[in-house]
């Protein structure tokens, strides 16, 4: 099913619960405001956009970021890409006995940056180097999570509010792999738990979806520990059902542009002797509610 945006340019809408291909994209050359336009409905309609065979600089990848909004500096700033701080390297790449990136980027379910005051709108991950088999990224709906939740569990998630913090994993990470650093005082500063909507309305589109995760969420307010414990772990599960999830083949020169208010991914796992490199740009969202 093939939606004409002008021309060149078309949307190929995926057989999965979300997500899209544009075809006849290329970053390369400019881009009108019309077809700049058309592109962010493209996204808000299908929440996860594919642009194939994007053979870009990293600039060109910071620039058309920059199109949706104000982009944001990662924590882990030991994995920046030199001269583009706004670009962060997703890698399980060691080279001198030193990770060159975030080796274990996604090994939770999670939204980037929900552990923020204003976290993502959305990120973009473009393929660098890929293996022969893995690295998969699977990506789920949490509009339709949300839209299918038994109508009791739905009323009862209502107005609830739950702790988001970057901390929630973190050491357990750093006891599995070698990418993650031991935090200054001044990252842990940067990182302080925050309070969200456990529903969130979209602020674009006005859709509910459920904004918790396993990787980030910690609690819910107001809720007996047991309780909440209980609870965000039928969320997560309901979340993350076949049905709402869509499963990223990567391909040479991907981009991947997805709505971190409307979706989790988590990264499918990469065989250790297998080389995967990817640069990830993240742009600023709002405060949910």
């Amino acid at each position: 099913m093939a939606a004409v945006l002008q021309d060149s340019l078309q949307v190929e809408l995926f057989d999965a619960p979300l997500g899209a291909e544009v075809i006849g994209l290329d970053l390369n050359r400019p881009l009108s405001q019309r077809d700049f336009q058309r592109i962010h409905k493209a996204h808000l309609d299908h929440h996860l956009l594919v642009f194939r065979g994007q053979r870009i600089s990293p600039q060109q990848q910071v620039d058309f970021s920059r199109r949706f909004g104000p982009l944001q500096i990662h924590v882990l700033r030991n994995f920046q890409l030199p001269s583009h701080p706004e670009v962060l390297i997703i890698s399980n790449i060691i080279e001198d006995g030193k990770p060159v990136g975030l080796g274990d980027a996604g090994h939770f379910w999670h939204s980037d940056l929900s552990y923020k005051e204003a976290p993502s709108l959305g990120s973009m991950l473009h393929a660098q180097e890929l293996p022969a088999e893995g690295g998969d990224t699977l990506f789920a709906n949490m509009h339709l999570a949300h839209d299918t939740l038994p109508a009791a569990l739905r009323n009862a998630v209502q107005g609830l509010r739950a702790e988001h913090s970057y901390l929630a994993q973190y050491e357990e990470l750093r006891r599995r792999s070698p990418f993650r650093p031991a935090l200054t005082q001044a990252q842990i500063d940067e990182v302080r738990p925050v309070l969200h909507p456990v529903v969130r309305t979209h602020p674009e589109t006005g859709r509910k979806a459920l904004f918790v995760s396993e990787h980030f969420t910690t609690r819910i307010v107001g809720l007996a520990e047991a309780e909440s414990r209980a609870l965000l772990a039928e969320l997560f599960a309901h979340s993350v059902k076949p049905e709402h999830v869509y499963r990223h083949r990567w391909q040479p020169h991907d981009m991947v542009f997805w709505d971190n208010r409307s979706l989790m991914h988590l990264a499918a796992g990469t065989p250790d002797h297998l080389r995967r490199k990817l640069y990830r740009t993240t742009i600023e969202g709002d405060v949910p509610f």
